[in-house]
C-alpha cells in the first residue's frame, strides 16, 4: 500500500536540492528531463552535475554522445570531463584517502 507519490512535491525537492548545489538531485533532474523529452535541458543539467563531480552525470553524456548524433558535441563533452576531474582532484584529501584505505 504505502504513500502516495506526489509528482509535484518530488519535482519542487529535486529542483530545491538542485538549486541548492547538490550534483546528485542535478543528474536525477537530467534524468527526468530526458524522460519528458526536454533532451537539451537533460544535458546541460548533466554537463552542471559532471563540473560538480557528480559520476553518473559523465555515464550519462557518454551514452548520449555515443547514440545521440550531434546532441553533445565533442568540445562539450571534453570540457565536461576535464571539469569532471578537477573537481573529484579538488575533493581528494590525504584524511579521505586513509579512510578509503582503511
Amino acid at each position: 500500500h504505502g504513500v502516495e507519490k506526489d509528482r509535484g512535491k518530488e519535482m519542487y525537492h529535486l529542483e530545491e536540492a538542485t538549486i541548492s548545489g547538490h550534483p546528485t538531485a542535478r543528474c536525477y533532474l537530467g534524468c527526468v528531463e530526458w524522460n519528458d523529452d526536454n533532451t537539451d535541458r537533460a544535458v546541460k543539467h548533466w554537463i552542471i552535475a559532471a563540473t560538480q563531480g557528480e559520476d553518473d552525470s559523465i555515464k550519462f553524456l557518454l551514452d548520449v554522445f555515443r547514440e545521440e548524433d550531434g546532441m553533445v558535441s565533442k568540445d562539450d563533452l571534453a570540457a565536461a570531463l576535464r571539469a569532471h576531474h578537477a573537481a573529484v582532484d579538488s575533493a581528494k584529501s590525504p584524511q579521505r584517502e586513509a579512510a578509503e584505505e582503511f
